[in-house]
């Protein structure tokens, strides 16, 4: 895909996973045993052949630089384009931005004034996806729009609470954008805003500089003011949308991977999705080891048994301790005689012998990175 940059905004409001962003952002979040959230977004646009993408940071930004390097391992550490690390602006005392806030593509004004690029592809990063945006860049030129909104068509209107809803009309024109507040209509089926979306550089220089004045604003409430004057159209996307706002939702998500038919599609399809790589050595099963149902990464060692649950590098699982319904991330350590059940353990975390922890599916129980319990 020539003529095309993107922008990945990685500092969306770290507060919807509680714990779990605690000092990282939600894009930075381990996800699937050996990936970070922001994996998807930024792959899809690696194997859509864009070859220059900027990053918006958050505050806590550590772990992001910490997974993505030069970035190697999504064919971005290039001499022309590449990566670029965009610092976010910080919002409010709390430090977290808005969704797509033309503050922080202020603050980075020069990234768009120095790249030619007629077209500029923008998506947030706690969504799991794997999208090509070769067809949508196809309808994009083909309709000459100004914007191009990705969307996808859902009656879960708890799966996508905060998502603005898109009214469509003939031709695909959008002629409407509803806010996040608008009222959900269960059962019924809604398009909603897929926080992907394709814009001409101009105008959004041109937007940037228009509301330069206001603080807060976001370039999804600037799109919606000036819909009447815009070409503006969707594009649906009928692939797996996975979207993550809670706890609840980063666990039904992670287990969704150990249906083979999900798991397929959203990582070792047509086109992967590119993570860090750490080399390990292959997981060692012991002989009294029972493992069913299961994601195992590589490096880990299982003397005990394991069911339905997503296993991280590193991860050590002693004789006697059993797993269920589990999401634990790298390098946790459960000892001997412990009991485990919908339980999401975060990085480098020690379950002490003869321990019982459990949550519900509902509500999964969190262990904070590091606890010893």
């Amino acid at each position: 895909m020539h003529n095309v940059i993107g922008i990945l905004f990685g500092n969306n409001g770290s507060d919807i996973l509680q714990g779990l962003a605690f000092q990282r952002s939600t894009a930075a979040v381990p996800f699937g045993g050996r990936y970070r959230l922001l994996d998807f977004a930024l792959s899809s646009m690696v194997n859509s052949g864009i070859r220059t993408i900027g990053l918006v940071t958050p505050r806590h930004y550590r772990s992001i630089l910490d997974h993505l390097g030069a970035g190697k391992e999504w064919l971005l550490d290039r001499k022309s384009g590449g990566l670029f690390i965009l610092p976010g602006a910080i919002q409010g005392l709390s430090g977290q931005s808005g969704r797509f806030a033309l503050k922080d593509l202020q603050l980075n004004i020069e990234y768009l004034q120095k790249d030619f690029s007629e077209n500029i592809i923008i998506s947030g990063c706690n969504h799991v996806f794997n999208m090509n945006y070769q067809e949508a860049f196809d309808l994009h030129e083909t309709k000459q729009a100004d914007i191009t909104l990705i969307y996808k068509e859902s009656d879960d209107s708890a799966a996508m609470v905060g998502k603005e809803r898109l009214i469509i009309g003939d031709n695909q024109k959008i002629l409407d954008i509803q806010g996040q507040d608008t009222p959900e209509t269960t059962g019924q089926i809604h398009d909603y805003f897929a926080d992907m979306l394709i814009i001409r550089r101009k105008l959004l220089l041109e937007i940037i500089e228009g509301y330069r004045s206001i603080e807060t604003v976001n370039l999804m409430d600037a799109i919606q003011e000036n819909i009447r004057s815009l070409k503006v159209y969707g594009v649906q996307f009928n692939g797996y949308y996975g979207t993550i706002n809670s706890v609840k939702d980063y666990f039904d998500r992670s287990m969704e991977l150990l249906n083979p038919k999900i798991r397929k599609e959203v990582l070792t399809g047509q086109d992967r999705i590119h993570t860090k790589i750490v080399d390990n050595p292959p997981t060692k099963h012991g002989a009294h080891a029972k493992v069913s149902n299961s994601l195992i990464s590589s490096g880990c060692t299982i003397e005990g048994e394991v069911y339905d649950s997503i296993l991280s590098r590193g991860v050590i699982v002693e004789r006697g301790a059993t797993i269920r319904n589990c999401i634990i991330m790298q390098k946790c350590k459960i000892a001997a005689d412990t009991g485990l059940n919908y339980v999401i353990l975060d990085k480098f975390v020690k379950v002490r012998a003869g321990n019982v922890l459990k949550g519900k599916k509902n509500t999964p129980l969190v262990v904070l990175k590091g606890s010893v319990v």
